[in-house]
């Protein structure tokens, strides 16, 4: 059955659907709708879909598809609602159920006949976080059923019916600013933080302060502090907390309206600075009744503090657990050191196992996009980014004394997908999306040690893959390949069950904890031994400064990322199967994991034949950048014709000082040349593969290591030198 995904977006409940579809089989496809018609409609034409879906949309599905094809679209309301705003206002209202609803489209908005509708329990959050939990499920939940009903002769939709009472739901405005506007000196806590909640993620919630408009994100509710309603009253994390009539509120995140409409959102004080830099200034004296109290949070205290605190641990006996749900998934530099302040306190606490939890809704997603962009120099902020999380994962990685686990209970994506790849195990709640690549933002090659850490759990063949096709993956695919140990229950309360439960098992099994801790010493010194850290990372980050120094792509694509200013014209042919006018070349495009570094420790000792070996690396590096077939061809040869000068002049020099181990090692010789010239075959065939070039490089490299070593401790031996 052919499915194809019309969105306007790639969105999470896009990425979900995809994933859902392609693991149970089905030949799916992604059109975007991004305003042209016509291009739509060939879209669909080139694709010939049995069936139409439609998870997110900001714009009309036109009458030539829904008139032909069975198109439902998903709409987050009970049965009856109508609107764009539909979460909006249930949540700002306080409805206690609210539900996702799959139906036909039709000229009339959300008025088409319900296939399915599922209903849910609404929690006191954001918009997004019941987005990315209950709406996503229960948008699955509707999706799977209404497959179901897809090829039964009796299945009948319910039609829009408002005298029927299961039809709870109206027509809805699209909700205003002024729908949201906050009265500080009338309205309470509660009704503040719904409205917060109601615009978290977009719009946000514009508001005044010292007589500026600002829009409010990121809300948390203040259960001590008190004051003037409305009054900035303390700062901690980043954020600020407000007075309300009759307690508090933090907001962790605020953005300036502007004229051009271009700002960033950002913490709380970071975008409020000129303001609390002295509070006695007299363009505060209207804002404020008292002195802004600054609460500084012992981070090496167990538990959460403080409401809008972002980074905390808990300890339950011999299990720590590590909480860092940064808002939207992103670690700012200043954020990524915290948390490895954090971590390296607990390496000093009495425990066995350290749990990575992350957040609900995102686990991480990498270094933070919006601190960059709004940084007085971008491109040493990217590096510093950079390097601070590589120091987290290079601390995890080395963490010998300690079982490490990630939990990931929110989609992870990036940076932060290999963050969770740190730790001896990971654990997944099913549902959660990775996306273990980096190279939609301008080509960035990526770091976070992830030539190490991907291919050490998926293989070489399947992490390019991963970071070449730049598709997501289900949890379910992940365990399936190897990225993750365990795919636990999609409900977060058991699953956090079932994280708890694995942990202490790992803790109270005294025996086994031992015997694991020392086959992961083991590991990683024979690891290091092969190749070391400190090259994976000298390598990634001599690419990812090239990314951030020498062009512009990136720094072009993080600017329409964060000011949501994407000028694509169609949809990316990687997941547009139907736009793929031929197969994808063979070549490796930059952003490839495959490189080849020189060790020291395959250095001999001559200086004349330790050229000779580095040369090869140089060489073979050259291969897998090649950009063209013409490039191929000549770089293999060049390769080829380095080695057999090289193997010719060391059979030689062994010929001439009578080495007994000759005939063996001119044999290994042969079958490398013979590997090389396959190689060769299977370019000028369009069928080579990069591991194939991985391979022969790592027969290299054990060929000098061992055969080599033999023979120049042969020379050492009778007094010869190789030059």
């Amino acid at each position: 059955m052919r499915i194809l995904l019309i969105s306007s977006a790639f969105s999470g409940l896009t990425q979900r659907f995809y994933t859902e579809l392609n693991d149970a089989g089905y030949t799916v496809s992604v059109e975007l709708h991004l305003g042209d018609v016509k291009q739509l409609l060939e879209g669909v034409a080139l694709f010939k879909p049995d069936l139409i879906l439609c998870p997110f949309l900001t714009k009309r599905i036109p009458p030539e598809i829904y008139e032909n094809y069975t198109c439902l679209i998903v709409h987050p309301g009970i049965k009856g609602d109508r609107g764009a705003s539909s979460l909006d206002w249930a949540i700002q209202t306080g409805e206690s159920e609210w539900g996702v609803s799959l139906l036909e489209a039709r000229e009339e908005m959300d008025a088409g006949d319900i296939w399915v509708n599922k209903t849910f329990s609404v929690r006191t959050t954001t918009k997004s976080s019941l987005f990315y939990r209950e709406v996503t499920q229960a948008a699955v939940d509707c999706l799977w059923e209404a497959l179901t009903y897809f090829h039964s002769p009796d299945f009948r939709p319910q039609p829009l019916d408002y005298d029927n009472p299961d039809f709870k739901g109206k027509l809805q405005p699209t909700m205003k600013q002024a729908d949201r506007t906050i009265d500080w000196k009338k309205h309470k806590t509660d009704d503040i933080l719904r409205r917060i909640n109601a615009a978290d993620g977009s719009p946000g919630v514009l508001d005044e302060i010292n007589g500026k408009p600002y829009y409010l994100f990121n809300a948390h509710k203040e259960n001590q502090l008190t004051g003037k309603a409305g009054d900035i009253i303390a700062t901690a994390n980043y954020a600020i907390c407000r007075a309300t009539v009759d307690g508090a509120v933090w907001i962790g995140h605020t953005k300036p309206k502007t004229e051009a409409g271009k700002a960033i959102k950002l913490p709380a004080t970071f975008v409020l600075k000129d303001l609390l830099v002295d509070n006695t200034t007299a363009s505060l004296k209207k804002l404020l009744s008292k002195p802004i109290k600054h609460i500084d949070i012992d981070y090496t205290h167990a538990g959460r503090q403080l409401p809008c605190q972002e980074v905390w641990y808990e300890q339950e006996g011999k299990v720590a657990y590590l909480y860092f749900p940064f808002h939207n998934g992103g670690m700012s530099t200043e954020q990524c050191r915290l948390l490895l302040s954090v971590y390296q306190h607990l390496l000093t606490l009495a425990v066995d196992v350290i749990v990575l939890m992350g957040g609900d809704d995102n686990w991480s997603n990498g270094i933070h996009l919006n601190h960059i962009e709004a940084a007085n120099n971008p491109a040493d902020e990217s590096w510093q980014n950079i390097n601070a999380i590589d120091d987290i994962i290079y601390q995890i990685i080395t963490t010998l004394d300690k079982v490490t686990i990630s939990a990931v209970a929110g989609n992870a994506g990036a940076g932060g997908a290999i963050l969770a790849l740190a730790s001896d195990q990971v654990f997944a709640r099913e549902g959660v999306i990775f996306n273990p690549h980096y190279k939609n933002m301008g080509e960035l090659y990526g770091s976070e040690y992830w030539t190490y850490l991907l291919p050490k759990r998926v293989g070489s063949e399947m992490a390019t893959n991963l970071t070449e096709q730049r598709l997501p993956i289900s949890a379910k695919k992940a365990w399936r390949i190897g990225l993750i140990d365990k795919m636990l229950d999609k409900q977060h309360n058991i699953f956090y069950a079932q994280v708890k439960h694995l942990a202490n098992s790992y803790a109270n099994d005294v025996e086994g904890l031992k015997r694991l801790l020392n086959q992961k010493a083991k590991t990683r010194c024979f690891d290091e031994s092969t190749k070391a850290l400190v090259s994976y990372r000298q390598f990634e980050l001599t690419h990812m400064y090239a990314n951030f120094y020498g062009n512009d792509d990136y720094h072009e694509a993080r600017r329409k990322f964060v000011y949501k200013t994407a000028t694509d014209k169609q949809t990316p042919e990687n997941i547009a199967i139907h736009r793929q006018t031929q197969k994808a070349t063979n070549k490796l495009s930059l952003g490839s994991m495959y490189h080849f570094v020189w060790q020291d420790h395959y250095g001999l000792g001559d200086q004349e034949m330790d050229e000779q070996h580095k040369d090869l690396f140089v060489l073979a590096n050259k291969l897998v950048d090649s950009s063209s077939k013409e490039e191929l061809n000549n770089n293999i040869q060049l390769l080829y014709q380095h080695v057999k000068e090289h193997f010719a002049a060391e059979e030689a020099l062994m010929k001439q000082v009578e080495f007994q181990g000759y005939k063996g090692h001119e044999k290994e010789h042969q079958l490398m040349l013979e590997k090389l010239t396959a190689i060769d075959h299977k370019i000028n065939n369009n069928d080579w593969q990069q591991v194939d070039v991985e391979d022969f490089v790592d027969k290299w490299a054990k060929h000098i290591i061992n055969s080599d070593m033999r023979f120049e401790t042969y020379f050492k031996k009778e007094g010869v030198r190789l030059n």
